[in-house]
């Protein structure tokens, strides 16, 4: 089974600029393992179980909450899919296969 969740975390309490918060959330996915994708508006993980992927997110809030922060906020979007082998992957390349060429990140890039 591949899972897919994409979520955007971060404090209401710290102002404008919330990188020095956000940044520490993204060590945590880049140290968990999981396959992931950063973006401007959020990261992508891939786990093979929802459970996982929700504790993914749990740690990000603690560590937020651990940080100082009073208040977060956390949106998340899943997509679970018995059968699907990366996802990250592969929703990417059937999309090329369909119109050609996309914009992607560099990260994608470098692995086509």
């Amino acid at each position: 089974m591949s899972v897919l969740l994409e979520f955007s975390i971060f404090p209401l309490d710290r102002g404008a600029s919330v990188s020095a918060e956000v940044s520490e959330v993204v060590k945590l996915v880049k140290n968990s393992g999981v396959e992931y994708r950063l973006t401007a508006m959020g990261t992508l993980i891939e786990t093979s179980n929802i459970a996982d992927a929700l504790a993914i997110v749990e740690k990000a809030t603690r560590v937020l909450h651990d940080n100082g922060c009073q208040r977060v906020y956390a949106a998340v979007k899943i997509d679970s899919r018995p059968g699907r082998e990366q996802g990250l992957q592969g929703k990417l390349r059937s999309i090329q296969q369909r119109i050609g060429d996309v914009e992607v990140d560099p990260v994608e890039r470098s692995e086509q």
